[in-house]
């Protein structure tokens, strides 16, 4: 089969990815440039005379047909093939949601995850306030999408469609350099999702062996500038003799440490806790060496309760309040682990958990959260069956204890 043309740019892009990958689904041959060279090849003179905004990849077919936008190009290659119909739909109302996925994708959770993630890889400024703007709206949208795949194996229909080449192809940079393993078990139904999709041969040929992230990629200090000393004339030493006191510099008061640093060491380190819970199976691997290990007078087990359940409407705004509520704990995240969930249904829902925090009592890291007063915080017994058990299910996010069937959750 003749070329329908060739595709320019960096063959090593999650915009380059999707119009090869429906290529490969649909059998069309479709020629690229394995040897393009970012920021030079598309600077030259007869690149940018075809193409003004330099942007790739492009596309470039017979009778001097062109196009710009990766989108554009993977849709145009699954309309050059008589089976197209597979991936752009076979009805209107499932072109429609293709279309409604795709444009979620590139209009809004693409943007989110550019500007929570191009300042850590040097490809933007890094403006805090920005970024961290950004790193809400990249969660939110992830969460929306986790809610979507709750009960699908693909965004439309049956099968893989375009919207699935499009969202998973986004979806590469953040389950690359963002989404830790513990941000992989609270979004598990997108886990799941990008896992299924990257394992189709016709993904893995363009995208091959994945590396998911182990530690989010930060932001590289900025260089300090080095201050030029100028030179000051010397003066004139006065003859008038004066008794000079020299005053010593104040040194800066040590910052001020947490009360917890003052208890008595633990045999249970929190991160080894939590290594092993976003690693293995919860249930019965995690929580038997939770068992195992769990250090009775340096931690305490707190039940969590929202207080105005009766004031909640969906369910995956319920879950958004969770994940903003966790945001608002980030002075916590060394000295707590927790699972809030979200059950029941949409219109008749709650917030429901349990909290491992160091100490016997609730921190000031913790209250001092501004929506700490929203919560009810009781002391739990983990010795307790009732309360084991309760335990065990919520950090699992299933099983009988559970007061509610979980709709989602997140961990803290």
């Amino acid at each position: 089969m003749a070329s329908i043309g060739t595709l320019i740019g960096p063959v090593v892009s999650l915009r380059n990815y999707k119009a090869r990958i429906v290529a490969n689904l649909l059998g069309v041959n479709l020629a690229v440039t394995p040897d393009f060279e970012m920021g030079k090849d598309n600077k030259t003179p007869e690149f940018l005379a075809k193409f003004p905004l330099g942007k790739v990849p492009v596309f470039e077919g017979a009778n001097d047909f062109s196009l710009t936008d990766s989108s554009a190009i993977a849709y145009y290659v699954a309309m050059k093939s008589s089976d197209g119909a597979e991936l752009l739909g076979r009805t209107d109302e499932e072109r429609a949601e293709i279309m409604q996925f795709s444009f979620f994708a590139e209009a809004d959770y693409s943007p989110a995850q550019a500007g929570a993630i191009y300042p850590a890889l040097g490809y933007m400024q890094f403006v805090k306030p920005a970024v961290q703007a950004a790193e809400e709206q990249l969660m939110r949208f992830i969460g929306v999408l986790n809610t979507v795949l709750l009960d699908r194996t693909f965004l439309v229909g049956e099968r893989v469609t375009m919207a699935d080449i499009i969202v998973t192809c986004g979806l590469t940079m953040a389950f690359t350099h963002y989404l830790t393993a513990a941000d992989r078990k609270q979004f598990r139904n997108v886990t799941r999702y990008f896992k299924t999709m990257i394992a189709q041969p016709a993904f893995k040929s363009v995208i091959g062996e994945f590396v998911f992230c182990e530690k989010r990629t930060a932001p590289a200090a900025p260089a300090k500038k080095e201050k030029k000393k100028v030179e000051q004339p010397k003066k004139a030493e006065k003859k008038v003799e004066k008794k000079v006191e020299e005053e010593k510099e104040e040194e800066p008061a040590p910052k001020p440490k947490s009360l917890l640093e003052s208890l008595p060491p633990t045999s249970m380190p929190l991160d080894s806790w939590k290594r092993f819970y976003s690693n293995n199976e919860t249930k019965p691997d995690a929580m038997n060496w939770l068992w195992e290990n769990f250090d009775a007078e340096g931690y305490s087990f707190w039940k969590v309760d929202y207080k105005y359940n009766d004031e909640l409407a969906k369910c995956f705004m319920t879950n958004n309040l969770i994940g903003g509520f966790f945001n608002r704990l980030e002075r916590a995240r060394k000295y707590a682990f927790g699972c809030l969930l979200t059950l029941g249904e949409d219109d008749n829902n709650q917030i429901w958990g349990y909290f491992i925090v160091r100490g016997k009592v609730v921190p000031e890291e913790v209250t001092d959260a501004a929506d700490y007063e929203s919560f009810q915080w009781t002391a739990a017994d983990h010795t307790d069956e009732k309360t084991k058990a309760e335990i065990e299910d919520c950090f699992a996010w299933e099983g009988p204890s559970l007061p509610r069937p979980c709709y989602d959750g997140k961990v803290f």
